[in-house]
């Protein structure tokens, strides 16, 4: 299908100098666990997407390779205006252009969508989310986990 990713990561980066858990889980846990364990392939931006490439083209042609959108709802996501450019093209190729299927994966409990782009709402009353439960923290590397396996499904065959 031309395509050279199984699925683009959109994730909330952290300015603040140390490493969150959201950043751990997106350069560590995904990794390990879809590329190395199950064979996917995943474009995440900082590792994939180069530093002096022009970020929009970059991210829109890593896009248009993907099979899968993963997006990781978080609060920080819900009001960080850094991703908006990153958000709107990734919904606009995903729900209108090129019909990629979306993961939304609910990292943290989120108790109103309202702040939510209308497009990600949409995509929740849709097909829903798969969420992250503090449990998973203890042990993120079990793949048997229903959270892996509700991705998973999502997932490209």
């Amino acid at each position: 299908d031309g395509k050279k990713y199984d699925a683009y990561v959109i994730y909330p980066q952290n300015h603040t100098g140390g490493v969150n858990f959201v950043e751990y889980f997106v350069y560590q846990i995904m990794p390990d666990i879809l590329e190395n364990k199950y064979g996917y392939k995943l474009c995440i931006y900082g590792r994939d997407i180069y530093p002096g490439e022009d970020t929009a083209s970059a991210i829109e042609q890593k896009m248009q390779k993907s099979r899968r959108l993963i997006i990781l709802l978080t609060r920080q996501l819900m009001n960080c205006q850094e991703h908006a450019y990153d958000q709107h093209i990734a919904l606009y190729n995903a729900l209108i252009q090129y019909n990629t299927k979306v993961i939304l994966l609910e990292m943290e409990k989120i108790c109103t969508y309202e702040k939510l782009q209308e497009s990600i709402r949409f995509i929740i009353k849709q097909q829903g989310t798969v969420k992250w439960k503090e449990q998973h923290t203890l042990h993120p590397q079990s793949s048997n986990s229903k959270f892996w396996k509700q991705v998973r499904y999502h997932m490209p065959l």
